[in-house]
């Protein structure tokens, strides 16, 4: 049973990569208050924490019912990276269509919502991860500990992202500035990455049917 959670932890840990979240986090929220900042974060993981167990819950009922597959998340999340990526090495580095007024109720939800939550949090890395995970899970008390196991792992992402406030005051404006333009070719990367995966996966699934 504790290698199973074990297992599982790592497993949602890696595909959720809170330390890749925490150079978007610290872009995303930039100019902002502490008070603002740890706000967008509690929001963020309170969306992304119940996305995750949805899916744990219902994963296979949910993608039937769209008659979609894990691969159709993957293309679809990294061309969504994509967009954030191209924006930040050359527009303003703050992602595509992020609110003017970060300030207001319904900004801090916005950016909170996408990119933090979806689909960097709740992305299609760790939803195939935590739908995989539910089909080795034999009894209701294997589901119940994997939905902990998804509380815990949210509960470290926003401890995670408190610590990025001390990042952010080190770097000072310049270095935010050459900070969000690596980031976006790092992110850029890792969505090419993410399309990669989903069009292989369909070629072959093609090539099997075939």
């Amino acid at each position: 049973m504790l290698e199973k959670l074990i297992h599982s932890f790592v497993t949602l840990f890696v595909t959720a990569d809170p330390i890749s979240i925490v150079p978007l986090f610290i872009v995303v929220t930039a100019g902002m208050s502490d008070a603002s900042r740890r706000l967008v974060a509690l929001r963020s993981v309170l969306i992304a924490g119940p996305i995750l167990i949805a899916f744990a819950l219902f994963g296979d009922d949910i993608i039937k019912f769209f008659g979609i597959t894990i691969q159709a998340f993957e293309v679809a999340g990294g061309l969504l990276l994509f967009a954030i990526a191209f924006r930040m090495v050359f527009d303003s580095g703050k992602p595509a269509d992020a609110p003017q007024d970060t300030d207001s109720d319904t900004g801090l939800t916005q950016i909170a919502v996408f990119p933090l939550a979806i689909p960097m949090m709740a992305g299609p890395g760790a939803i195939s991860a935590t739908i995989l995970l539910t089909t080795h899970r034999d009894t209701w008390i294997d589901l119940v500990a994997l939905v902990g196991i998804i509380v815990v792992l949210m509960g470290l992402i926003y401890t995670v992202l408190m610590t990025s406030e001390r990042i952010d005051r080190w770097l000072g404006s310049i270095g935010r500035v050459v900070a969000s333009r690596l980031l976006g070719v790092i992110l850029a990367a890792l969505a090419i990455q993410f399309v990669s995966e989903g069009v292989l996966a369909f070629a072959t699934q093609i090539a099997k049917s075939a």
